[in-house]
C-alpha cells in the first residue's frame, strides 16, 4: 500500500502543533526515540514542554480518555497545550495526541476538538474487527492531517483503571493490520506492560526487529516505565521510535508531594503542593531524554 501524507504541521496562530510523522520517521531512520509523555493536568503539561524546550527536543504529549475526563474535555486540553505554548514561546515540535482511544467517535471528537494525532486501540477485538474500526479512524484522521497510530496483541497491565491480559502481536498480524489500513505508526504487544512491573519485564526484541524490518511505518513501545535502561537501548536499536511514559512521572512526583506534606504541616496552597513535584519530573524528563538519545534533526 502505498499512502502520502502531504503537511507534518498545522498552523495555530504564531505556533506550531505538528502530527507524529515527520518526528518519529526521523527517529526510525537515525536511530533514537521521541518521548511520549502523558499529562494529567495543567502543571505537569507546563513542566513538560518547558523542560523539552530548554533540551531542545521534539515531544508528545499523550492524554488518555480517563485525563480527558478529568481535565474537562479535548477542547479545553486543547485550549490549554497551545495556550501555554504561546505564553512560553515554545520553538519545538509538539504533538497532541489520544493514549488509547477506545472508539472511532472518541478519536473523532479529538481530531475535531484540535488534536494532530491519535491512537485507536481496538485490540480488545478480533484483528478483523480491529482493523475495521482502525482503517474508520485513518479515513477521517489522514483528511484533516492527523496521525495515527494502532494497537496489534494485547499490553498487558492497568492503565486508567483499564486492565488487559498480555497477548503477543504476530508479525503477520502487524503486517495485515498495516497493509488494509495505512496506519502511521504500530504499538505491536511484544512484553511491555502498563503499570508498575511485577517482575523482569520481558520483551521480544526478536520479533520487534522482525516487524521493523517488514513496516516502514515506526514502532511504538508502550509500558516503558520500569523497563532497565539496557532494554530500552535494545527496543531502539531493533525498531523503536516512540516510547510512552506516564507511571514513572507519577511514582517520583508524588514522592516529592508527600515529602513536601511530610515537612511542611502548615502548607495549604496547593500551587505549593503540587509544584513540589515539579523538579522531581524535570529531572526524570532529562533522564528519559538522554536514554532514548532524542534529538532535533
Amino acid at each position: 500500500m502505498t499512502k502520502v501524507v502531504v503537511l507534518s504541521m498545522i498552523k495555530l496562530g504564531d505556533d506550531m502543533l505538528v502530527n507524529f510523522i515527520d518526528m518519529l520517521n526521523k527517529a526510525k531512520q537515525n536511530k533514537y526515540a521521541v518521548p511520549h509523555f502523558n499529562i494529567n493536568d495543567l502543571e505537569w503539561t507546563k513542566y513538560i514542554l518547558e523542560e523539552c524546550e530548554e533540551l531542545k527536543v521534539p515531544v508528545i504529549l499523550g492524554v488518555s480518555e480517563g485525563a480527558c475526563k478529568y481535565m474537562g474535555g479535548f477542547n479545553t486540553i486543547y485550549g490549554m497545550v497551545t495556550g501555554l505554548m504561546k505564553d512560553l514561546n515554545i520553538t519545538i515540535p509538539v504533538c497532541l495526541h489520544v493514549d488509547h482511544g477506545q472508539s472511532f467517535e472518541l478519536c473523532k471528537s479529538a481530531i475535531d476538538a484540535g488534536f494532530t494525532s491519535v491512537m485507536i486501540d481496538a485490540s480488545k477485538h478480533k484483528l478483523e474487527e480491529n482493523i475495521r474500526i482502525t482503517k474508520e479512524v485513518v479515513d477521517y484522521a489522514h483528511k484533516h492531517n492527523v496521525s495515527v497510530e494502532a494497537e496489534v496483541g494485547h499490553i498487558g497491565g492497568t492503565e486508567d483503571n483499564i486492565s488487559a491480559e498480555a497477548m503477543n502481536a504476530t508479525l503477520e498480524d502487524c503486517l495485515t493490520m498495516y497493509n488494509e489500513t495505512g496506519i502511521d505508526s504500530l504499538a505491536p504487544a511484544l512484553g511491555s506492560v502498563h503499570g508498575v512491573y511485577k517482575g523482569e519485564p520481558n520483551l521480544d526484541f526478536e520479533r520487534m526487529s522482525q516487524i521493523n524490518e517488514a513496516l516502514p511505518i515506526p514502532l511504538v513501545l508502550h509500558g516503558a516505565s520500569g523497563i532497565p535502561g539496557d532494554k530500552i537501548e535494545k527496543a531502539i536499536a531493533s525498531g523503536t521510535s516512540k516510547i510512552n511514559v506516564n507511571t514513572d512521572f507519577q511514582i517520583v512526583w508524588a514522592e516529592a508531594v508527600r515529602k513536601k506534606l511530610d515537612e511542611d504541616k502548615e502548607v495549604y496552597d496547593p500551587r505549593k503542593v503540587i509544584g513540589a513535584g515539579e523538579q522531581a519530573i524535570k529531572e526524570k524528563i532529562k533522564e528519559k531524554v538522554a536514554l532514548f538519545k532524542t534529538r532535533l534533526d
